[in-house]
């Protein structure tokens, strides 16, 4: 039998080195999928501040991971000093998501803490109930470019962060061929997981007609910055995980 995305025609604009789950899901639901890599993750400038941070964990209470990205580059940059899970000892952990909780059990870490809700906001409220105040010493591995609501909501109430920066995003090459046929019109959807991959999509596809064209988003922080730059959302599942993105997705068109 036919998926429910049988016959459309979805753009992924995800790094490629994390696209391959969700070309699955889309694949399995029947889309064609159009890989267009808007933005492409790379070193930070400096991997100083968190091999510091990672000579001095014990130091701290909380370690705080708000992606995939920042789990596997943070224990990439374990690995680098000869040192594994067994050096967080002691730590308590917090995850975004079920996502980047996936990520820390394949390093062989369980997380403490997983908000019901996805975004740094969630995070906050969970991490303040579990007795974060002042004087609690935290560590937030992160991208370079990102929101500074948890940190600043941490320091709000007196914890003192330390946000270090283990990747950084840039603009990705986009795929010729995946933009000529979305300037003839021949894609039915668009896929963001992040709103770098907005920001860098406007660019890369200017001029593009997105009129007839369904907008998806990850969740709410991601589908604020498709609206603000002019983009009209109609998928935005009520859990922010990639499979309830496609699950969104299908029954939207299903």
């Amino acid at each position: 039998m036919a998926g429910p995305l049988a016959g459309k025609r979805v753009v992924v604009t995800r790094a490629l080195p994390q696209v391959a789950a969700l070309v699955r899901l889309l694949e399995d639901a029947g889309a064609e999928v159009l890989v267009f890599p808007t933005i492409e993750v790379v070193d930070p400038p400096d991997f100083g501040p968190v091999d510091d941070a990672i000579r001095s964990l014990d130091l701290y209470s909380w370690v705080v991971f708000t992606s995939v990205n920042a789990v596997e580059r943070f224990f990439g940059r374990m690995a680098e000093a000869d040192l594994d899970a067994r050096h967080m000892h002691g730590l308590r952990v917090a995850s975004v998501g079920p996502a980047t909780a996936e990520a820390l059990e394949r390093n062989g870490i369980r997380a403490d803490f997983v908000p019901d809700d996805h975004v740094g906001e969630g995070v906050l409220e969970g991490l303040c109930a579990r007795g974060v105040s002042e004087d609690t010493r935290i560590l937030l591995p992160r991208a370079l470019e990102a929101r500074d609501v948890l940190p600043d909501g941490l320091r709000a109430r007196g914890a003192r962060v330390d946000v270090v920066p283990v990747y950084r995003t840039v603009p990705g090459a986009g795929d010729a061929a995946t933009l000529a046929r979305m300037r003839i019109g021949e894609a039915d959807a668009v896929v963001f997981t992040s709103s770098s991959t907005v920001h860098h999509f406007a660019r890369l596809a200017e001029g593009v007609d997105l009129s007839g064209v369904t907008i998806a988003c990850i969740g709410p922080v991601t589908a604020a910055t498709a609206r603000e730059l002019g983009m009209d959302v109609a998928v935005e599942p009520a859990e922010y995980t990639v499979p309830a993105l496609v699950e969104a997705l299908g029954a939207y068109f299903g």
